[in-house]
């Protein structure tokens, strides 16, 4: 783990090949309650963004905005299942 200024902390995760990658302890700890993160992609780097609960209806725009509907995420935890 490498600190840097302001409490930042720059650790490695390695992404398994189904695309998955678990966050560091040191990190989860720091966000207690946090199920979901809003996901960036700035030039060379992946930034995640903590959604916390009362951020739901942030959610549902964002889910909105990219077009996702209901059926879509019931036919996609189908498919996660039958894997």
């Amino acid at each position: 783990m490498l600190c840097l200024a302001r409490g930042a902390m720059t650790m490695l995760a390695k992404k398994t090949s189904k695309n998955q990658i678990t966050l560091p302890k040191e990190v989860v700890q720091r966000f207690p309650g946090v199920e979901h993160f809003e996901v960036v992609a700035e030039e060379e780097r992946i930034v995640l963004v903590p959604l916390r609960r009362s951020r739901a209806r942030e959610v549902r725009a964002k889910l909105a905005e990219l077009g996702v509907r209901e059926p879509d995420v019931r036919e996609a935890v189908a498919w996660v299942r039958r894997r």
